[in-house]
Order: C-alpha cells, then sequence, then structure tokens
C-alpha cells in the first residue's frame, strides 16, 4: 500500500513539542566510547523513528548498537533487510555462537509516518517471555517470528563495558548496517527500567504522542535532543548528550544540514519511494535527495496530500537531464509505465526547457532552468491554480497572491476536495538522468538567506503570502 498523510489523518500533538530530529542517511553516525563499565543487566531505550529505507532495503539499519562481546557481531535494534525486509529485531551475541534476540512479524515500512519505539531489557525478570520487551507506539509487540530469549540476570555486553563504541545509526564495529531515516528525542537509560508511559501517551484523538520523561540515567545513559549543529563530541555537538551525563557523542557523516525540525510533532512532507517507480529513482538525504533514472517516466510524488489551501515547495536541481520536469498532480497517481508529469488532465508541469505541460500538450511558458537553479513551485487548490518560479522570479508575470484571479497562472482543472501532491521527474522523452534536492521546509542543501512560511519552514525564498510549508501543523490548519 502507498502511504501517504491526507488531511483527515493530520494530528496535533499535545502539550509537549519536539523541536529537532537528525537524518541519517546511511554513511552517518553518532558515536560514544563508555570511559567505564555499569555491568547492568537491565536499561531502558526509547526512541521516535522516521523510516525512509521503505521498500527494498539494501541493508540492515542500526538503530542502536553496541560492540559485541569477544569475537561476536555486534548487538542492537535493528531495521532488517533481506528476507525480514521492514521487521524491528533487537539481538544480542554473547561472545561465541549463540545469539539472544527478538523479531517481529509486523513490517514498518512507511516512510511518512513517525514511530515511537521502546525496547526494555530487564534480565533479572523471573519470566523469561519478558526479559527483552518491545514497544510501538505504547502497545507491547507479542507476535515475534524469532524470538530467543535471554538468560536470567545476563549483563548486557554491548552498552555496559568500557572502553567499547556505542553507535546510533551504524554497526558499532564496521562501516555496515546504515541506518536510513530520521531519529528524536533519544533515551538510553542504564540500569533502569521504563515503561512506554514514561515517554509517550494517548491524546483525545486515540494518537500516541511524546511526552516530557522524567528519568534517571545511569553510568553509561544519555539523551540525544539534536539541537546543535557542531560536529565536536561537546554540548555545542549534534550528539550533545542533555541527559546531564554528558556523554557526548562524536559525528561521522553528519553536518548542520542533517538537523532538522521534522519531528513527531510537526512531521513534514517527504518524497514517497512506495509511488509506482519505472526507472528506478534512487533516494537519500532523508527521501529529499533524488536521482532519477535514465529511461522515460521515471517519476515520484511526496507524502503529504492536501485537498485544500496554499502550499509552497522549493526543488534545487543539482544536475538536469534533457527533459526534466517538476510540478503537481491528483491523487492517485497513475500506475503506469507510460504516465509522464503534464501526461493527464490534472497534472501540471514546468519543463526544463521552459515550457509548461498539462494535458499531454507543451506550450510556451516561462524561462528554461538548468543545473543548480532553484524553482519554486506556489500550489493554491483554494482557486485551482499553480504557478512556478525560477530563481525567485515568478514565470509568467505571475502572482500567487491574485486569488481567484490567478495572474500568470496555469489552471488547475476543477476538483475540489480531491488530494494533490507535488511531483517530480528527470524524462519524458530521453536517456538523461537528472539529480533533484526537493524542499518542504527542511532542506538538505545549505540556504544562504533563510526563509520561512511566517511560522516553519527554512526555504532559500520568501514563500508568497498566505503559503504554506508542507508539515502536519500547516496540514491541521489550513489542509
Amino acid at each position: 500500500m502507498v502511504a501517504f498523510i491526507l488531511p483527515a489523518n493530520s494530528a496535533s500533538s499535545g502539550g509537549y513539542e519536539i523541536s529537532n530530529s537528525c537524518q541519517f542517511n546511511t554513511d552517518a553516525y553518532c558515536e560514544f566510547t563508555p570511559s567505564s563499565g555499569s555491568g547492568s543487566t537491565q536499561f531502558t531505550y526509547s526512541a521516535w523513528v522516521k523510516n525512509c529505507g521503505a521498500g527494498a532495503l539494501s541493508e540492515t539499519g542500526m538503530i542502536l548498537s553496541g560492540a559485541g562481546a569477544g569475537s561476536g557481531a555486534d548487538n542492537g535494534i535493528q531495521l532488517s533487510a533481506g528476507g525480514s525486509n521492514g521487521k524491528i529485531q533487537f539481538i544480542e551475541y554473547d561472545g561465541g555462537d549463540n545469539a539472544y534476540y527478538i523479531r517481529t512479524n509486523r513490517l514498518f515500512r512507511d516512510p511518512s509516518a513517525w514511530f515511537h519505539l521502546v525496547l526494555i531489557y530487564d534480565a533479572p525478570d523471573g519470566t523469561a517471555g519478558d526479559r527483552m520487551r518491545l514497544y510501538i507506539n505504547g502497545t507491547r509487540e507479542t507476535s515475534f517470528s524469532n524470538e530467543v530469549q535471554l538468560p536470567q540476570d545476563r549483563a548486557h555486553a554491548g552498552f555496559t563495558r568500557n572502553n567499547v563504541a556505542i553507535r546510533v545509526g551504524a554497526q558499532a564495529s564496521g562501516s555496515n548496517q546504515r541506518f536510513d531515516g530520521y531519529l528524536a528525542d533519544v533515551y538510553f537509560c542504564d540500569g533502569q527500567n521504563y515503561e512506554p508511559t514514561e515517554f509517550g501517551e494517548t491524546n483525545d484523538n486515540g494518537v500516541w504522542i511524546p511526552k516530557k520523561a522524567d528519568v534517571s540515567f545511569g553510568t553509561n545513559g544519555f539523551k540525544l535532543e539534536f539541537k546543535q549543529t557542531g560536529t565536536s563530541a561537546n554540548s555545542s555537538g549534534i550528539g550533545a548528550d542533555t541527559s546531564g551525563n554528558d556523554n557526548h557523542f562524536s559525528v561521522s557523516g553528519l553536518a548542520a544540514t542533517n538537523i532538522t525540525t521534522d519531528t513527531p510533532t510537526n512531521n513534514f512532507a517527504t518524497m514517497n519511494p512506495l509511488v509506482y517507480n519505472y526507472a528506478n529513482i534512487t533516494y537519500s538525504e532523508g527521501n529529499l535527495h533524488l536521482l532519477t533514472g535514465n529511461s522515460e517516466n521515471s517519476f515520484t510524488t511526496n507524502t503529504i496530500a492536501p485537498a485544500k489551501g496554499k502550499w509552497y515547495a522549493e526543488i534545487k536541481v543539482t544536475d538536469v537531464g534533457s527533459d526534466a520536469l517538476l510540478g503537481i498532480t491528483r491523487l492517485p497517481v497513475p500506475v503506469s509505465p507510460n504516465h509522464y508529469p503534464g501526461q493527464q488532465a490534472y497534472d501540471v508541469a514546468y519543463y526544463s526547457a521552459g515550457n509548461k505541460a498539462t494535458g499531454g500538450s507543451f506550450t510556451s511558458y516561462g524561462n528554461s532552468y538548468t543545473t543548480n537553479d532553484i524553482v519554486g513551485i506556489a500550489m493554491d487548490l483554494d482557486n485551482d491554480k499553480v504557478y512556478f518560479s525560477k530563481n525567485g522570479t515568478w514565470q509568467n508575470s505571475g502572482d500567487p497572491t491574485t486569488g481567484s484571479t490567478g495572474t500568470g497562472a496555469i489552471d488547475i482543472p476543477s476538483l475540489t476536495g480531491e488530494p494533490f501532491v507535488f511531483i517530480s521527474a528527470g524524462e519524458w522523452n530521453g536517456s538523461d538522468t537528472s539529480t533533484f534536492e526537493m524542499n518542504f521546509g527542511n532542506p538538505t542543501f545549505s540556504i544562504s538567506s533563510g526563509n520561512t512560511d511566517g511560522k516553519y519552514g527554512n526555504f532559500e525564498y520568501a514563500p508568497p503570502s498566505g503559503y504554506y510549508a508542507l508539515c502536519t501543523k500547516n496540514l491541521a490548519e489550513y489542509g
């Protein structure tokens, strides 16, 4: 099933706000090496996760990893690949051939949504089935495809020894098993067991949301809030530990642009790898960086689909092929290898040669765009109009603030109440590749000016008055 966030399933958060997350891109991680061991037989791990490695995962992604004892493999929490693609697994090796683990039957492949994960490691528990407990959005997972429980009172080998690395986002002792996605509000409580209700709660709409936790962290415990942008292992760094322990993490492959405001309390749009993908688009940087295939009709859309309101996005063209197209389309997207943006009556696209495309016809519109240009799209679903800009200049003398007058607009066929999404494509009639960096308010590229919609987002050019970044807070208010 293709995942989209529609107005009816957008939810406002409670009183506790998570302001930042960190986007991990299969080549990045945070690392902390304890200087002393705790020997704990208990711990609690809590994190909010937005998984970007949906569908055909290329490798298992470690959300949390500790180097294994002896010659054993690394321990930790994984989003699995291969035959277990999309399952969550906690695994611990004993330094030999034995492993203890739980692996869900349930799959976690939705690239549009955040979920909350809590793992409780409680080796002293007298009930074997309770020694490793996994909770998703406050509900305990009890259906496992594989389960080998811990020996009673076993100290955890991966997170309790001195001079042994702990990593967030990758395998602890190598360069493999790299996580592809976003993490927020990460807690590791060494020597402590806490129920999920310490970290989250159900709101009046029946949705599990974050809450501020009051917990103890123990010797090797930490809290990562990702509020800083430095690359050193200190309180100003991306991996700053805000638990009070000062167990600060060093970082590898992370920069200021990896710190985002896409969080469980304000979920931003990304591109959607579950959309029909005829030409095998390569997704990276939190599903915001696209390398389109070198064959016809290589297209994809974003994850949030408003049916009304006014919305703004920017696309940086980092490499343009001969036939690049950027625009909007109605849901559902046609499942056809012959579809390209602008082909259908409800598609509107801005072609890299400067033409506009709608209903399968290409007509004169504006200037051509090329490598390093930034294309802005203002989608007015209240008046069925769309506008395109190049490097801040609205094409065809357009004025997105003119409402029903639609000065310089391209008309969208009147489909009141129908959800629309942004769409990008590399080719419609050629064999080149294109590279796009999508910005719905959390850019993967450096912004030289910095503009919001009045509340949210970070854009190179100012959104037109009354147009908003595509995030769940705005969707709840304007969509």
